[in-house]
Parts: C-alpha cells; sequence; structure tokens
C-alpha cells in the first residue's frame, strides 16, 4: 500500500507552489482579480433584427464584432421583443462604458458590421449607461456567506465526528482545505487576468461559491472513512497508518467522481460558446483543487495536528500527540 502520508510535506509544498505566485499576482501594482462590466458597470446595447430568425443569430460573432471595436468582455444575449405586433429576434449586448472622443464613430461602426452580417439591423434605443449589477454590499454580502458557511461547517462537522478523538480538528482541517481552494482559484484568476485578460464577473463569484462545496464535499467522504477505521482500529495501528488507510480506500471514488464532472466541464469548455467558457473554466481549476486539498492536504493536516509536530519545527521536543 503506497504512503501517502508519509510525504504530506511534498504535497503542502505543491500547494505552495501553486498558492504563492497567485498572491503575488494579486498584490503586485497592475496585478489583482480584473473586475467585469458587472462588477464596474458600463453600456446597454439593443438590436433588432427584422429580417432574421433568432436562430440565425449567434452570440460569438456578436461578440466578435464588439471586440473589433475594442469593447472586450462584451456579454451578448439573445432574446425575441414584440413590435408592432410581430415577434423579432433581438440582441441585449452589456459593454463597458463608451469612450467618451469616439463613441459615435464606435457606434456607427457596430451597427455597420451587423447590418453587414445579418442584413437590415436597427438599435432601438440610444445606448444607455447602466450600473454595476454587482454591486460592493452583494460582495459584501457573498463574504459574510462564506464566513457563515465556514461556521457552520466547522460545528456541522465536530458534532458528526464527536465520536472521534478531537472531534473540532475535523472541521477546523476542513476548512482550511476549502481557504486553499478559494486561494488557488483567486490567484489563477489573477495570473489569467494579469496576461490574457481574464475578468472576475457574476459568474465567477457562482463558481467560487460551487467549488467551496465541492471542496467539503470530498474532504467529508475522507474524514468520514477516517473515522470509521478509528472506531474499528486495530492493536498497534498508528495514526498515520489509519489515515493513509482511509485515504487509500477512498482514493478511487474521489477520482471517479471528479472525472465524470471534469469530462462534462472540459466539453462545456471546447464547445459551450463564449459566454460561459471564463465560468466553466474557473470550475474546472477549482474542481481539481478541491480533489488534491481534500486528499493532500485536508487529511494530512490532521496527521500534522495529531503528531503536534509543530514542537520539531521549533524545537520544543517530540511531537507527541498530547491534546
Amino acid at each position: 500500500m503506497e504512503n501517502i502520508v508519509r510525504h504530506r510535506y511534498i504535497w503542502f509544498l505543491i500547494s505552495l507552489l501553486v498558492i504563492i505566485p497567485g498572491l503575488v499576482f494579486l498584490l503586485i501594482p497592475g496585478g489583482g482579480l480584473r473586475p467585469s462590466i458587472d462588477f464596474s458597470g458600463g453600456a446597454l446595447w439593443e438590436f433588432q433584427f427584422p429580417d432574421r430568425q433568432r436562430s440565425d443569430l449567434s452570440t460569438d460573432d456578436i461578440t466578435r464584432i464588439f471586440v473589433a471595436q475594442g469593447f472586450e468582455g462584451a456579454v451578448v444575449q439573445l432574446s425575441d421583443v414584440t413590435v408592432q405586433g410581430k415577434t423579432l429576434p433581438a440582441a441585449l449586448v452589456r459593454t463597458k462604458a463608451l469612450d467618451p472622443n469616439k463613441g459615435e464613430e464606435q457606434q456607427r461602426t457596430i451597427l455597420a458590421d451587423l447590418q453587414a452580417k445579418y442584413g437590415p439591423t436597427t438599435r432601438r434605443e440610444q445606448v444607455q449607461s447602466v450600473g454595476a449589477t454587482v454591486s460592493q454590499e452583494s460582495t459584501r454580502s457573498a463574504v459574510i456567506a462564506v464566513l457563515g458557511a465556514s461556521a457552520a461547517i466547522l460545528i456541522y462537522l465536530t458534532l458528526a465526528f464527536r465520536k472521534a478523538p478531537h472531534p473540532i480538528r475535523y472541521g477546523v482541517c476542513a476548512i482550511v482545505a476549502m481557504l486553499h481552494d478559494v486561494l488557488v482559484v483567486l490567484g489563477v484568476a489573477a495570473i489569467l487576468g494579469y496576461f490574457f485578460g481574464l475578468e472576475v464577473d457574476a459568474l465567477f463569484l457562482t463558481a467560487l461559491l460551487t467549488i467551496i462545496s465541492f471542496s467539503v464535499h470530498d474532504t467529508i467522504v475522507v474524514f468520514d472513512r477516517v473515522r470509521e477505521n478509528l472506531i474499528n482500529r486495530r492493536a498497534g495501528e498508528s495514526f498515520d497508518e489509519i489515515v493513509n488507510h482511509s485515504i487509500v480506500q477512498t482514493l478511487p471514488r474521489s477520482i471517479n467522481t471528479q472525472l465524470t464532472s471534469l469530462f462534462t466541464l472540459t466539453a462545456l469548455l471546447l464547445f459551450g460558446g463564449a459566454s460561459i467558457r471564463n465560468f466553466v473554466l474557473v470550475l474546472l481549476i477549482g474542481l481539481v483543487s478541491g480533489t488534491y486539498s481534500s486528499i493532500f492536504n485536508a487529511a494530512q493536516l490532521l496527521v500534522v495536528w495529531e503528531n503536534q509536530e509543530w514542537r520539531r519545527w521549533f524545537g520544543r521536543g517530540d511531537s507527541a500527540a498530547t491534546a
């Protein structure tokens, strides 16, 4: 049986090698997360296509027309509108604010490009200036929700593992693994934003909250097997051996379960269109990170805590487990 626990400091080092560059890009001048128009506000365009069917329109093609005029990150939504009793296909486009110096030229060029591709095209109204759909208050509420969820997870796991020695440790280690995944996703988003212009929008916030649930669920699967093996502990079996045996038992299930999601998300990333590409990419990163942290961080932290290994780090004697 492979001794995964014995290499725990290698797993911790791998996590640090992923997290630290992301933190650097989060903090350096010119770095950090790039807010999309969902956070910063922008302009709202509405177009109608009287000679077309909705199926003739393509969000990717419309997005490319806007990008060519400097509106990176344009969000296109197709719909139908009723004009004088007739249903017409329409496109609602959300972009960053117009350039004050050449806004009129941008509007004329985009309208001409749409007409060249789709035939007669009308702009229903003047381009409207709109505020951010995800305000600071909403973001603050999401942070509070994460903190509240962390407290609930700590209480739940402490009660669920109350028959195991030191039950509070399971909750704390699960939260640490969850924070690991949050830092990985934020760091990678900062790196991708710095080099490739990836922007953080409302879907990013949704993906981040989804990743947290993925991470905690997978961690609980591993911890539950640790608890069962502790109850059926053989004479002379160390805590390290129990955790390692539990990881090996749950490893196939964890990998197989996550692979099904991985295949689905990969298909969406390749064929799902530009509007959800960043959302799917963030979910993929979080899925891989959550699986890794559950096996190679959360469970390993239990061993470090049980053995009180920090005593050796600071030269305070043996790492006997006494608390």
